[in-house]
């Protein structure tokens, strides 16, 4: 486990297929999800922006759309760790259901 992963406050999930859009000024990118969880997610990247800045996020979920705001907490060659900072309670309910869905799925395919 890294560093980061024994400081996080909520697990993370991997996500293969995800997608997340965000922003930072008026630049907007498309993006692949590595992994995701309520406190943050890592987003894979040729062109993070450097640590400390504030992005806008959206992604869909199956329970709808989720918007936020975070800061990435950390560059890597392959991407950024982006730490979540603020989200509408709707959005983080619908986040909330979806990663208990995935969790609960991920422990299916495990036991199989």
């Amino acid at each position: 486990m890294t560093e980061y992963a024994n400081k996080r406050k909520y697990p993370r999930v991997k996500l293969p297929k995800a997608l997340v859009a965000w922003k930072v000024g008026s630049q907007k990118t498309v993006s692949p999800v590595e992994n995701l969880g309520l406190g943050g997610l890592f987003v894979l990247t040729q062109n993070p922006p450097p640590a400390g800045t504030t992005l806008q996020l959206v992604f869909n979920t199956p329970q709808g759309e989720v918007r936020g705001r975070a800061i990435v907490r950390l560059v890597k060659e392959d991407g950024m760790g982006v730490g979540i900072v603020s989200m509408e309670q709707e959005d983080r309910g619908r986040l909330d259901r979806w990663l208990r869905l995935l969790t609960a799925n991920e422990e299916l395919t495990t036991k199989s």
